[in-house]
């Protein structure tokens, strides 16, 4: 004769029960991608109350960039970010630099910063790196609040390489053409068994890696919209008047995205978390 069900399990097949139980997990969930979007919600929240004439006659994008690095600091201080991890942000700060520099540059004009600010240097402000590094904190923060696990994940060197391919093409399109989607094609065929393991709550959940980076860089897109709102920056289209960023925008992101997640997994306490399949 089979066992009588636990008491609990029966509750939970109760549909005003599981339905409970799930809002809670909801709950549980929004409240740790809030904790996880600390660096970028705290940023954009100074995004929208630092009026463009900056403040007490200090221009509006070095007020940014002394509160970022103001926010960087009070997260070490705390513990919310280890020293080892802030090193992971630091390198994402100077890619994205980087990037910003050659986008920005008169012979590409991809994007422009039109205010001025004294912390500018090669045309592009100094807070702009923490808008690429506010995307590995979140990862960083995620993994640790959901106690993320990465299944199947590719071997190392391939995720490099495919990582490193990314980014060069973010500045060699300009010049040899833009392999943007034959790169698309080949992460989704690398990582098209990695799933990654999260919990919410109680209860371990399971989504496929590529779904995840795609909803992240969505999320970045709509930031973006924002960012382009309040006038920190402006594409070529926007200059007479706002408008959307273009779609296409969001497919980068999700790709910039991959290359961040490609950094954090490098952190030694991740890579614990990581399967490699022999």
């Amino acid at each position: 004769m089979p066992p009588e069900p636990a008491a609990d399990s029966l509750a939970l097949r109760r549909p005003g029960r599981r339905a409970q139980a799930l809002l809670v997990e909801l709950a549980h969930f929004t409240a740790k991608e809030a904790r996880a979007c600390l660096f970028a919600g705290l940023f954009f929240a100074s995004v929208l109350c630092v009026p463009r004439g900056g403040l007490l006659g200090v221009p509006r994008y070095d007020v940014l960039l002394l509160i970022a690095v103001g926010i960087q600091a009070w997260m070490l201080a705390t513990g919310r970010e280890s020293r080892d991890e802030l090193k992971a942000i630091c390198l994402f700060h100077v890619l994205g630099f980087a990037l910003e520099v050659f986008k920005t540059s008169g012979a590409i004009r991809s994007w422009s910063y039109p205010d001025f600010a004294y912390s500018k240097l090669l045309g592009v402000p100094l807070f702009s790196g923490f808008m690429y590094a506010a995307v590995g904190s979140y990862i960083i923060q995620a993994w640790r609040l959901f106690q993320l696990r990465v299944e199947h994940h590719p071997p190392y060197w391939m995720a490099g390489l495919m990582a490193a391919a990314l980014y060069l093409n973010f500045f060699t399109h300009h010049f040899i053409g833009d392999f943007r989607g034959y790169l698309a094609a080949g992460a989704l065929g690398l990582y098209a068994r990695a799933q990654v393991v999260f919990r919410p709550h109680r209860v371990d959940r399971r989504m496929p890696l590529a779904l995840a980076l795609v909803l992240i860089g969505f999320f970045i897109w709509l930031a973006e919209n924002l960012g382009t709102f309040f006038g920190l920056w402006a594409y070529p289209h926007q200059l007479g008047a706002w408008a959307v960023v273009h779609l296409s925008k969001w497919s980068a992101w999700s790709l910039l995205v991959l290359m961040s997640f490609t950094i954090v997994t490098n952190l030694k306490h991740v890579k614990a978390t990581v399967q490699v399949p022999a």
